[in-house]
């Protein structure tokens, strides 16, 4: 699964914000200026041809929905940024975090409890 471009990510938050939408809804739903209805079907077009996107046909229009879920996505995301830029390091990648000040002490701690909690689980 390839990395979206801006535009293409923001046509994919639309449409997981929304479940199911026509493209008008979808053209609605992205931030300002929308782009114009023909510029959004055709990344429509070109997701649905990579598997991104599916659609059922309603009359003579379609009602598109994600066929890759938001989670799918964010974790082949964030592996690729890892892989990246991180070396494949949590550790670095939470120190970057750390360093910018973009995590507080609260954040860090729940993230632990987190990792205690799935180790508890993995070993039961």
């Amino acid at each position: 699964m390839r990395q979206l471009n801006e535009k293409e990510e923001a046509v994919m938050q639309a449409l997981w914000k929304l479940k199911r939408a026509f493209l008008k809804e979808i053209v609605a739903e992205l931030p300002p200026p929308p782009p114009p209805v023909t510029t959004v079907s055709s990344m429509v077009r070109k997701l649905e041809g990579e598997g991104f996107i599916g659609h059922e046909a309603f009359g003579k229009s379609n009602r598109y929905y994600p066929a890759v879920s938001k989670q799918e996505y964010r974790s082949k995301a964030f592996r690729h940024l890892m892989t990246s830029y991180f070396e494949s390091s949590a550790e670095a990648l939470l120190s970057h975090f750390v360093q910018e000040e973009e995590v507080s002490y609260g954040e860090l701690e729940a993230l632990l409890d987190k990792i205690k909690k799935q180790e508890d689980h993995d070993t039961q």
